[in-house]
């Protein structure tokens, strides 16, 4: 049986290397060449492109959902979401996770890999349910992660719990690319023997470790990878799909993917790339850094602004020296969103206090108290003293059990500037950002009449290709109407 691939370049690959700024207009031309591939699916939605959608593209995620499922006709479309906060940066209500799986799975999306901070599966039960209610395939996700009290048994252990509570697919997902390919090869392996679903892996390309850590896993017996298409991979994203399917040509696990194919996709995507570099990350090639730091590129970002905000960027190295020891002081938490920023901002803000923990933030609180859930490790009691008040509760129940229900609220705050329950569902996830878009949409300023323009061109040459004469692609005069339509925008979003 030939390896299965999902393609991340509508989603992780331009969140890795273009800040999420690609936008729609850029994603529904190449659709239908896509949807030829055979990929095993195409992840489309999900991790940052809620957020980005509503705050800086001004568009509807909700609208991008359904434009990309109508385009799909063949392709499963796959998304990130992060348990109990969604495609947020905490934990929502049930009420709010509930209603967002219902209405992902109406809009058009098929798999949902859903994984949780801490790898604690309690914050996954109510997203895994409400996907399977819906009739959304659910990929049970384990975050790999380097620490004292990760390895391959807990992995396997995490496994089974998913798989009984009811994941359709299980994924080890490598956010930092930390994964090195004997460890990949021996998980992968322990997993395939003690679980009968299928397996997929998730990595990137940050430390060098990724293509030979697929390659690795492949032979232990993982059935899908994620890759990205080449234009759009390596650096901080994923390995490139047509190496990959090259490599597996003629074995035992080919592909069957059609180079050729994926070639005219990749030229298509260096266009696009080119068009959002004032986007592109200053980091290139392979940050063998990660291998000591463990901090996936995102967060070294973000630690470097807000040093750079203090005047104190020549402190990074003292920064990097106290990541570990905060990590170690909140119990080893894997680096993935949200703890990675929430890890990341205590560390510099200890730097800058001149002692641990003098100032905290209220996320750092929180964690102390049990709101993230239940840590891979017992945290340091001394630390946790420090920053949680006296008379707050330390939890060790279900987070999301002290949530109250937030919907009913959202959608009497919001009023008339909805639209539609996708419209309250994203002022409950994004409150200011959800106001700020419906404003200005409901302002008439939505659609803009370059995307009007373009979308007519698009229909006009699906129409084209019924009739005798050559289609023409959404092209006049030689120029495409995609980028017409989106020249003017792209030019906003800079």
């Amino acid at each position: 049986m030939g390896i299965k691939i999902t393609d991340t370049v509508l989603r992780d690959s331009h969140q890795s290397l273009l800040a999420t700024r690609m936008r729609t207009e850029d994603m529904l031309p190449i659709c239908e060449a896509l949807d030829e591939i055979g990929y095993y699916s195409l992840e489309v939605w999900g991790g940052a492109t809620f957020d980005t959608c509503l705050r800086f593209l001004h568009e509807d995620p909700w609208q991008r959902l359904r434009q990309l499922k109508t385009c799909l006709k063949k392709t499963p479309t796959q998304m990130l979401l992060r348990g109990q906060n969604a495609v947020g940066y905490r934990h929502y209500a049930d009420d709010v996770v509930i209603a967002f799986c219902e209405k992902a799975v109406e809009n058009g999306m098929d798999i949902f890999r859903i994984f949780d901070a801490v790898n604690d599966v309690r914050n996954l039960e109510t997203a895994m349910r409400a996907v399977k209610r819906a009739g959304g395939h659910v990929q049970g996700t384990i975050c790999y992660t380097v620490s004292p009290v990760f390895d391959a048994e807990v992995a396997v252990q995490m496994g089974r719990e998913l798989v009984q509570m009811g994941a359709d697919t299980v994924c080890l997902k490598d956010m930092a690319g930390l994964l090195d390919p004997f460890t990949a090869g021996e998980i992968i392996g322990k997993l395939r023997q003690a679980l009968d679903v299928p397996l997929q892996l998730h990595s990137h390309c940050t430390s060098g470790f990724a293509d030979m850590a697929y390659i690795k896993a492949i032979e232990a017996g993982v059935d899908i990878v994620d890759t990205a298409i080449s234009t759009l991979s390596h650096g901080t994203s994923q390995p490139p799909t047509e190496t990959l399917v090259a490599t597996l040509r003629g074995t035992k696990w080919d592909t069957g993917l059609d180079l050729n194919k994926l070639t005219q996709i990749a030229d298509y995507f260096a266009g696009v790339r080119r068009k959002y570099e004032a986007f592109e990350s200053d980091s290139f090639g392979v940050d063998a850094g990660v291998l000591i730091h463990q901090m996936p590129g995102g967060m070294i970002s973000n630690m470097v602004n807000q040093l750079r905000e203090q005047n104190a960027l020549d402190r990074l190295d003292e920064v990097l020296a106290e990541m570990p020891r905060v990590r170690k002081d909140m119990g080893y938490p894997p680096l993935v969103t949200p703890t990675s920023q929430i890890v990341g901002t205590q560390a510099v803000m200890n730097v800058l206090a001149g002692e641990p923990y003098k100032r905290v933030t209220r996320e750092v609180r929180q964690y102390f108290q049990g709101f993230y859930g239940h840590a891979p490790a017992p945290v340091n009691e001394e630390v946790q003293h420090k920053v949680v008040d006296h008379d707050q509760p330390i939890i060790t129940d279900r987070p999301a059990d002290h949530i109250p229900p937030e919907l009913e609220k959202a959608r009497a705050e919001i009023g008339e500037l909805a639209r539609s329950e996708e419209d309250v569902i994203s002022y409950a996830l994004f409150p200011q950002p959800a106001r700020d878009f419906f404003t200005w949409r409901n302002a008439g300023a939505e659609p803009e009449p370059q995307m009007v323009a373009a979308v007519a061109a698009a229909l006009a040459a699906e129409a084209e290709k019924t009739r005798p004469a050559p289609a023409v692609d959404g092209h006049a005069n030689g120029r495409s109407a995609w980028k017409l339509a989106g020249r003017q925008r792209g030019v906003r979003a800079r």
